[in-house]
């Protein structure tokens, strides 16, 4: 007993009894202490495999291996591979008492094995703290991070956070329930309108393993072929797990899935069910309770056991990209595991991106679709609207739609529901030929020509000025910038049509259904509501303002979202009519008139292909202040075939606005270089990369710099 303690007991002797009880009573209510972590000062050591492998959750590059600890008897039972413990981590070798490494903060970590002896020659310091008994990180899960990390030149444990939820005490004390016994083998369904649709799911109930990349018909019968797949992958007695952009594209597979199989089968995996709720399916999953998952980008690294499938809806969308270091794409997740697990794969759409043909035209995927009739059947009447109709229309320069237009809203009317897609504002323009409208390109490194306030255009990507540009394809000397911003129609519309409601749909509210009636949807890409038996009509318009975006993908993404768009329109049998205000001549608009888009996307694959641009290459985007970004290219060993592009100025982010992810802090002025290589080097980029940077952090030398394997705008 120390001193003070023995004044504190004096004083309370002395005091009065109301004192006393006044002490007693706040003894009783205060909250019991937790113990700190201990450092086990002489506790004696696990005898068998007395050594702990750990992964710290620091999540910097240099620090990017295992650290070894000693393993105290009492933690023996509990220091199990995979359960989250907590150490001591930064003590020095100078502070050792009984031979053990003291001091040092808490931190917390994953031990992921139990050794004999360790590869350190120094004194161990102790595990502190068994957090939980519960195994959470499963050797298949750990590979995958690594593989992940490496993809992407991030550290393991910034895959992990991603991989792993926070831990809900509550929701780990629960048990999950019993595994149900595995369903029956589903029939085709809708499965039999594409040409090798049922072959498909026979080759998933046999345990097969088909890759496949699926170019959906338009319609509402995505979800429920998905959830077919995923039930014969079940009859199988294997694991599914399908991956969607956002939590409404959930919700409809869940429902589906639900109506395919029952209650208990699956679990659902947003962030709209609460970390709580989240982390008890997520433990269903870990300890074999359901097999199936069906979630949003986080669900990627769903520990679903005895893997037979992976899926993916609609890869183009922005939502797959992580944001989060190391910023992973879930399509190349899913294909990770796909490798890693020797499982199938399906990758499916109702558009086509680029990477997906190149997954077919490599032979390493084979394509699921429909035959042209049958996919003529189901898609709407596409009519166009292009710039010589505007010039030519009164209606149009009056009130900034065109009369074809007008004539469809108004015919859709009588029989259902319209939906008006309007762009998004805040794009910023880049250059096209003004004759042909082909976009203006670099004529070293094929980037995209940007309009300069002095007049001259420069490269987005590798900053050379371009006084003598003329266009490849019609030899026009004249650049124009293209349309930018979305235009508010819901006025005029409102104005036109005063009998009839309008909704709008976009980033203040998105709409998950509107009913059946006649009413005009406005909506905004990526936000448009599905309509009870389908739209009687849709408007894309101001096309300009998505193709003239500076980025690679601005056709392709274009593209998908008209389709998009398009899918929720009734068919052409049923006078289902999409109209498009975009040059008609243009490869896109052909695309969406044709209701081709592989075609589409294998014509841009292959000239992508001829110019070296992803994903025929591999690219990583360097961006920082400029003395950083100069350094760090001046000490990486990148390989002898990579190319640097640039570096250029960033955009300065304003204040006032939303800080895009990877944009630089408000008011500071980055630069940005892109770093280029051929097929089959960008594992050797990653690990360059990986290795500067860390070798920067270890030095703590200089401003932090930002490096992105495939970025998924380059401009």
């Amino acid at each position: 007993m120390s001193s003070e303690n023995g004044q504190t007991d004096s004083g309370a002797e002395g005091a009065p009894p109301e004192q006393l009880a006044l002490i007693r009573e706040s003894v009783r209510g205060a909250k019991v202490p937790r113990a700190k972590p201990r450092t086990w000062r002489g506790a004696a050591l696990a005898k068998e495999l007395p050594v702990a492998r750990v992964l710290v959750d620091k999540g910097v590059l240099h620090l990017d291996r295992y650290f070894d600890y000693a393993v105290p008897e009492e933690l023996d039972e509990q220091a199990q591979p995979g359960v989250r413990v907590r150490v001591r981590f930064g003590a020095g070798r100078g502070r050792v008492r009984d031979g053990r490494r003291e001091g040092g903060g808490l931190i917390d970590g994953f031990l992921v094995g139990r050794r004999a002896e360790s590869d350190y020659s120094g004194p161990l310091a102790a595990l502190a703290q068994v957090v939980s008994p519960e195994p959470v990180l499963s050797e298949e899960l750990l590979g995958l991070a690594r593989a992940v990390a490496e993809r992407y030149a991030g550290s393991l444990a910034d895959v992990l956070q991603l991989a792993v939820p926070p831990r809900n005490a509550r929701a780990e004390q629960r048990p999950s329930p019993a595994p149900l016994p595995p369903p029956g083998a589903p029939d085709a369904g809708s499965w039999v309108r594409y040409e090798r649709g049922a072959g498909f799911l026979e080759s998933l109930t046999s345990g097969g393993a088909p890759r496949a990349v699926w170019n959906a018909l338009p319609g509402p019968l995505w979800s429920e072929e998905l959830a077919r797949a995923v039930a014969a992958t079940l009859a199988s007695r294997r694991g599914a797990l399908v991956v969607v952009p956002d939590g409404r594209a959930a919700t409809r597979v869940d429902a589906a899935l639900t109506a395919l199989l029952g209650e208990g089968r699956h679990a659902l995996l947003t962030a709209d069910a609460g970390p709580e709720k989240r982390y008890a399916q997520w433990l269903a999953v870990r300890r074999g309770s359901v097999q199936a998952v069906v979630g949003t980008r986080a669900a990627m690294f769903a520990p679903v056991r005895d893997l037979g499938l992976v899926a993916i809806w609609d890869d183009g969308d922005d939502s797959h990209s992580e944001p989060r270091a190391p910023q992973p794409h879930a399509r190349d997740v899913l294909l990770l595991r796909a490798a890693l697990d020797k499982c199938a794969f399906l990758l499916g759409s109702w558009s086509c991106t680029v990477e997906a043909a190149q997954l077919v035209e490599s032979g390493w995927a084979r394509p699921l679709v429909a035959g042209r009739e049958q996919a003529r059947r189901a898609a709407p009447l596409v009519r166009t609207v292009g710039d010589g109709d505007l010039a030519r229309d009164e209606a149009a320069r009056a009130a900034r739609l065109p009369t074809l237009a007008w004539q469809v809203v108004r015919e859709g009317l009588k029989h259902g529901p319209v939906l008006v897609q309007v762009p998004r504002r805040g794009y910023v323009p880049r250059m096209a030929c003004a004759q042909c409208r082909a976009p203006a390109r670099c004529r070293h490194c094929s980037g995209p020509l940007e309009a300069q306030d002095a007049g001259a255009s420069r490269c987005g990507w590798c900053g050379r000025e371009e006084n003598a540009w003329h266009c490849p394809e019609c030899g026009s000397f004249r650049l124009r910038a293209q349309v930018v911003g979305a235009r508010r129609t819901a006025e005029e519309l409102g104005r036109a049509f005063p009998a009839v409601p309008v909704r709008t749909s976009g980033r203040e509210q998105v709409l998950d259904t509107v009913p059946g009636v006649p009413a005009l949807v406005v909506s905004t890409p990526g936000a448009e509501p599905v309509a009870e038996g389908g739209y009687a009509a849709a408007l894309l318009l101001d096309g300009w303002a998505m193709l003239g975006r500076p980025d690679l993908r601005a056709g392709e993404d274009a593209l998908r979202r008209w389709i998009a768009a398009s899918a929720l329109v009734r068919p052409q049998g049923e006078h289902g009519t999409v109209v498009v205000v975009a040059e008609p001549t243009l490869r896109p608009v052909q695309a969406l008139v044709r209701w081709d888009p592989v075609g589409h996307a294998v014509r841009e694959l292959g000239e992508r292909a001829e110019l070296g641009f992803p994903p025929v290459s591999r690219m990583a985007a360097v961006s920082g202040p400029a003395e950083a970004v100069a350094e760090f290219l001046d000490a990486v060993e990148l390989p002898p075939d990579a190319e640097v592009l640039g570096p250029v100025p960033v955009p300065v982010t304003q204040s006032e606005r939303p800080r895009r992810t990877g944009a630089p802090p408000p008011g500071e002025h980055w630069e940005r270089a892109l770093v280029r290589v051929p097929p089959g080097s960008g594992s050797a980029l990653a690990a360059a990369l990986k290795a500067a940077q860390a070798a920067r952090m270890a030095r703590g030398s200089g401003e932090a710099v930002r490096v992105r394997i495939d970025p998924p705008d380059i401009g």
